[in-house]
């Protein structure tokens, strides 16, 4: 099972699914209405790393969050 995580002003609560790699969570977020505005965007955390691969593999018990971005001084 992966824990998906929604950071920032995203109002979603976190998921668990069963997926091997950051493909198929895009295909499943990309149903969801609300979010699509915000995949464009975000970057996206696997364990605290930021990956940008798709294909990234991902195994039971990893955590990912999507980060939005944030503007600050």
């Amino acid at each position: 099972m992966v824990r998906v995580e929604f950071l920032g002003p995203i109002q979603k609560d976190a998921l668990a699914l069963e997926i091997t790699n950051l493909n198929e969570l895009a295909t499943i977020l990309q149903k969801d209405e609300a979010l699509k505005e915000w995949l464009a965007t975000c970057a996206v955390a696997v364990n605290d790393t930021i990956v940008t691969s798709l294909e990234y593999e991902l195994k039971d018990g990893d955590k990912v969050s999507l980060l939005p971005p944030v503007c600050g001084g």
